[in-house]
């Protein structure tokens, strides 16, 4: 884990909830505590006065069509497309961290939060440059967003109690040895101090 900066302007902000989605979650067991630890971070930083974003991977029949054969993502919705539909419960966010008026919300075909969505726009209209990631999974939106989000010059900071993968060594090599080199890695807990620093 790397010591990041004493605090960060909450105004400047925004928490992304990255595929909390009802599918997603119940992919992982037992997703009780990660669920807890997503909800308190959305609490602090909603008390802080962060912006909140959520990010939701769900295709619609065109989007379906849209995807090339050569595609190993477009391989592994299709074999569970009901699953994936943007119509259907298990691409809803999950009840315990569901939006509220005013956050961002925005719907993806792809595994990173900005190559098919506007999010980076609607960021930049709030005059967002720092982002605070949670999500499922480590290996696949968090991985893609945390890249994505260096190269556009976002300060990214990462969840590691609020991230899950379903390979636990993954999620620790990610979070110890990879993610450091682009993002500050730090736990629920220490947010409520970077936002009221």
């Amino acid at each position: 884990m790397t010591d990041p900066v004493a605090s960060i302007d909450p105004q400047r902000t925004a928490l992304l909830v990255m595929d909390y989605q009802n599918g997603i979650v119940g992919m992982l067991g037992q997703p009780d505590d990660l669920l807890s630890l997503a909800a308190d971070a959305i609490a602090t930083a909603r008390r802080a006065g962060a912006h909140i974003g959520y990010v939701r991977v769900a295709f619609d029949d065109a989007d379906f069509a849209a995807i090339p054969p050569t595609s190993r993502m477009g391989a592994r919705v299709r074999t569970s497309a009901n699953a994936f539909h943007d119509d259907s419960p298990t691409t809803a966010v999950h009840e315990r961290v569901a939006p509220e008026p005013g956050d961002i919300i925005v719907r993806k075909v792809r595994v990173g939060a900005f190559s098919t969505t506007d999010l980076d726009a609607q960021l930049r209209e709030r005059g967002v440059d720092t982002l605070i990631l949670a999500g499922i999974s480590t290996s696949g939106v968090v991985l893609s967003t945390v890249r994505d989000a260096s190269d556009r010059d976002y300060r990214v900071l990462v969840l590691s109690d609020a991230t899950a993968d379903p390979e636990p060594d993954v999620h620790a090599f990610l979070t110890e040895r990879i993610f450091p080199r682009q993002a500050d890695v730090i736990t629920v807990a220490e947010l409520d101090g970077l936002l009221s620093g």
